[in-house]
């Protein structure tokens, strides 16, 4: 049976925007996956203390950037286990329900250098690959300090600019087209009464105003 390559790609999406999609396509290509996952977080434990749209505006709104792309999915699987929503617990779920499946969990740079914080972070490293999306210029001491405190043992290949965890899974620092958008920008200027068009796709911005969300 072939190993289905699977791209994880977790996070707010609040809304989901243009710089989602395209780190989500060129991720996609360029590491020769078969799908990529969007899966809006169900209750960010990271967030608790900032008001967060509720999930199903949040879903809908990632259902109808992917509806266009074939090669991506949408779960809603952080909801159906309620509370907040650890990416241990997800990756888990993965492995058990798809256990052949190659999973390459995909985060930001931010996040990575956050993940000490992360519910149960050492066990994260070998359950998937960890493609993390990196900015020019990127720190690699400030990487490998956080690479030192999951494992003392991980191992770089500077041939593929990798790193080599000891259960044999990977990460990544892999950089994608920068393009200067944010949720936060977005919610604001939504609330500010400008123009976010070409920010978002398009049914995206027609399910924000309809729902008056971000007002």
């Amino acid at each position: 049976m072939s190993r289905v390559r699977v791209g994880l790609f977790g996070g707010t999406f609040d809304p989901i925007h243009h710089g989602h999609l395209r780190s989500a396509e060129e991720i996609w290509e360029d590491f020769e996956l078969d799908q990529v996952v969007i899966i809006p977080a169900y209750l960010p434990p990271h967030k608790e203390d900032i008001p967060v749209t509720a999930f199903e505006h949040r879903l809908r709104m990632c259902q109808l950037a992917a509806e266009h792309n074939q090669n991506f999915v949408v779960s809603d699987m952080e909801s159906k286990r309620q509370g907040k929503s650890f990416s241990i617990d997800t990756l888990r779920d993965f492995k058990t329900r798809r256990p052949n499946d190659r999973l390459h969990f995909i985060l930001g740079m931010d996040a990575f250098l956050d993940i000490l914080t992360w519910q149960d972070f050492r066990d994260l490293f070998s359950l998937s690959h960890f493609i993390v999306m990196a900015r020019p210029g990127y720190s690699r001491s400030r990487v490998e300090e956080v690479l030192e405190n999951v494992s003392p043992e991980f191992r770089h290949d500077p041939r593929k600019g990798r790193y080599l965890h000891p259960s044999g899974q990977y990460v990544y620092f892999w950089e994608t087209t920068l393009l200067d958008i944010s949720s936060t920008r977005i919610r604001h200027y939504v609330k500010e009464s400008k123009s976010i068009r070409y920010l978002l796709p398009e049914n995206v911005e027609e399910y924000i105003y309809s729902h008056g969300l971000y007002r």
